[in-house]
């Protein structure tokens, strides 16, 4: 896959910036943004802009962009927002402007008014072929030092390093440069994007797939613009480049973005919450809910080495109780903790006390040294069972934390394909400590649990990497079938495809239906059901009755005509009494009576914002309640059916529970893929369910019970 990042990369290195809207006052942004490319140490042209002054901090300043007779490769714009338009047309005018950072607020986020300026700088940079950041945010930085550019107005330029940040929000980012100095990290860009009216974080994806300068990526989400495309680019970041890079998240602003349609079950629940999981879920991308969670889970992947596959984590304590909270951690997050070799356990018991615990977690008890450690260190790292290690320690008087960092360094150079953390439950007198570990590259932790969940969220990754490629598979249907069938629904007026016309479309598509009809009269519901064969299944079909079992709609079992004519009445006369209003009846299908085997859901919400949301989950009438349901943006491929099924509890009642037969889970696997392709092939389907999708033993395959289709 080609990224194409071209149009940033002479963005965020310019030979020459000016910046409009500069001053000499010190409390405005102006001076801040100045000061901060100054002392940042850029090292390319300066040109501040302000029709008030004839210098600013030093240096000449123009009165407008284009009275500047030397090239000019970025602006920065610090203006109202009224006359933000007209200054980027000056922009324009002047000629070999190819970028601006649009700094001033007062666009969409504060009403219409401001979306109408919005819109025109838009267009204005669409004229002059300007690519831009903003407006609404406070800017960039570039800590390349052949660039050493921070053109925001934070506080200072921060460290260099290998962690990309994107953030949305202005005061947020600033908030995370903040905490990251305490942290002692470095960056090597920093976004902030602001309303997006150009770019936005798919093409900083495009970018820091080919910048060797960033090994990882943190992301501030509120929204995304193109939730395909951001799967398209960071599955590719995180998965496919010779140099793999992971990208953490944390989503905020859940919205109910598609969540309010009642028209399906797959409607009620697929809401932006689920096509955010599924979108982050599909690309590869490690979601956090803490700030704290994105910087602790940052430097574990900055400084260290992803853990082999084929091992597992050991610790090493002097305290028996944060053994004891990883091992309840490991319980909780799936963390495998590995069983030492019996030739480490042997080594083990000749240098360490007999009260020690040998048992992973290894306590080495209070009284351990920073020798202690290194001796245990070096015997449980040769382990070749172990990938990664966690060494967690308490002050103890016995204890030189000082010496143990030493020591953890270099226990680090010896095993350096191994992932190390330290855990040191220290706060004072650490300091040095601590220092010695940055410098050496070694994440530290102040909590157990923290440790552990970084190494959780690596060997979670590890497992995206590893995972094995599938396709989307093309299947043989009839497609005009389904079109005719829509033809005719919406040459009725209507956009209700009822169940037996909607058995018609997934047929076409190879699902397997049970003999089923639709009939309107007492008489012909009774010929029909002697014609399929007893017993039968009466379900009442109208485009206004979601839930059928609710309002006395079905009637299961049916095993002659008598029971077929009272069922009949029954229906109908539960229908009125419910909706007050025949017209609503299509009227009541017939059906085989299909039984012994589970009940899941399979459907499709069209989420605005993304498109068709796949759903799968243990079905029948307790859906809603249990909510046992993942989903996945379509199109989907094999390897993303089988994990939307093993990401619910219902996939373990599917491998056989208490002697019973495994289900065929394969059929299910391709009935979520035939969906796919049917939603991708019609964007008129709004919403379909499959509830339930009537799954057999293993080999005999699944059939559609019930189904709705709703089409635009």
């Amino acid at each position: 896959m080609n990224i194409d990042s071209m149009s940033i990369d002479s963005m965020i290195s310019p030979a020459s910036i000016a910046v409009l809207g500069a001053s000499n006052r010190k409390s405005s942004v102006g001076y801040a943004v100045m000061t901060n490319i100054i002392s940042g140490g850029y090292a390319g042209k300066l040109y501040p802009v302000n029709p008030s002054s004839d210098t600013i901090q030093g240096l000449k300043c123009y009165k407008n962009i284009v009275d500047i007779e030397y090239a000019v490769d970025l602006a920065i714009i610090i203006t109202p927002s009224n006359v933000v338009p007209q200054v980027l047309e000056e922009c324009g005018k002047k000629g070999g402007v190819k970028a601006a950072v649009i700094i001033s607020a007062g666009f969409k986020e504060i009403g219409e008014q401001g979306k109408i300026l919005e819109d025109k700088i838009k267009r204005v940079a669409k004229r002059y072929g300007m690519r831009l950041i903003g407006p609404n945010c406070i800017g960039f930085i570039n800590t390349d030092p052949k660039v050493s550019l921070n053109a925001s107005f934070t506080k200072g330029m921060p460290k260099s390093g290998d962690i990309a940040l994107v953030s949305q929000s202005g005061a947020i980012c600033v908030a995370m440069l903040e905490y990251a100095k305490m942290r002692n990290m470095g960056f090597s860009k920093v976004f902030s994007l602001g309303n997006k009216a150009d770019l936005n974080e798919n093409d900083l994806l495009a970018m820091f797939a080919n910048d060797d300068s960033t090994k990882v990526v943190l992301m501030y989400i509120e929204d995304l613009v193109d939730g395909r495309k951001f799967i398209e680019f960071a599955s590719h970041i995180t998965g496919e480049l010779e140099k793999k890079k992971p990208i953490l998240a944390l989503k905020v602003g859940e919205s109910t973005i598609g969540s309010k349609s009642i028209a399906s079950h797959t409607g009620a629940l697929a809401g932006s919450q689920e096509a955010y999981k599924a979108i982050f879920a599909q690309s590869g991308v490690l979601r956090v809910e803490t700030l704290e969670e994105l910087f602790d889970y940052a430097i574990a992947f900055a400084y260290q080495p992803i853990p082999k596959d084929g091992g597992a984590t050991a610790v090493v304590s002097n305290a028996g109780g944060p053994a004891t909270i990883i091992a309840d951690e490991s319980s909780k997050y799936n963390l495998k903790l590995t069983k030492l070799s019996e030739k480490t356990v042997s080594e083990l018991s000749e240098i360490l006390p007999k009260t020690a615990s040998l048992i992973n977690p290894i306590d080495i008890i209070g009284d351990a040294d920073h020798t202690r450690y290194e001796n245990t260190l070096r015997i449980v790292l040769k382990d070749p069972n172990v990938n990664s290690c966690i060494i967690v320690s308490t002050p103890q008087m016995m204890l030189n934390m000082e010496s143990l960092a030493d020591v953890t360094i270099k226990i680090n150079n010896e095993f350096k394909e191994k992932t190390i953390l330290s855990c040191m439950m220290a706060v004072a007198g650490i300091e040095n400590a601590l220092a010695r570990l940055d410098e050496n590259k070694i994440p530290q932790y102040s909590f157990p649990e923290s440790a552990t969940r970084a190494i959780v969220t690596m060997q979670s990754y590890r497992s995206w990497v590893a995972r094995p490629r599938t396709d989307v598979k093309a299947f043989e249907v009839t497609r005009d079938d389904v079109r005719r069938v829509f033809e005719k629904v919406r040459s009725q007026g209507r956009n209700y495809v009822h169940e037996a016309e909607a058995m018609e479309v997934l047929k076409s598509y190879g699902f397997h239906i049970p003999k089923s009809q639709l009939t309107t009269t007492e008489d012909e519901c009774a010929k029909l059901s002697e014609e399929i064969g007893y017993p039968v299944v009466l379900k009442v079909s109208s485009p206004n009755i979601v839930h059928k079992t609710d309002v006395g709609g079905v009637e299961l079992n049916l095993k002659n005509t008598l029971e077929v004519r009272e069922a009949f009445r029954r229906i109908i006369e539960n229908a009125r009494r419910s909706e007050g209003d025949a017209k609503i009846l299509v009227g009541v299908n017939v059906q085989e009576f299909v039984a012994n085997g589970k009940e899941m859901i399979i459907g499709m919400k069209r989420d605005p914002q993304f498109g068709p949301l796949l759903m799968f989950g243990l079905g029948g009438i307790y859906v809603q309640v249990f909510r046992d349901i993942s989903f996945r943006l379509a199109p989907i491929k094999e390897l993303g059916a089988r994990h939307m099924i093993e990401s619910t509890r219902a996939s373990k009642l599917l491998l056989g529970v208490r002697g019973e037969k495994p289900s065929d889970i394969e059929s299910i696997v391709e009935s979520l893929q035939r969906m796919s392709q049917l939603v991708m092939d019609f964007s008129e389907i709004q919403e379909i369910d499959i509830n339930p999708l009537l799954v057999f033993e293993q080999g005999k395959g699944s059939k559609v019970v019930d189904a709705r289709i709703v089409i635009s």
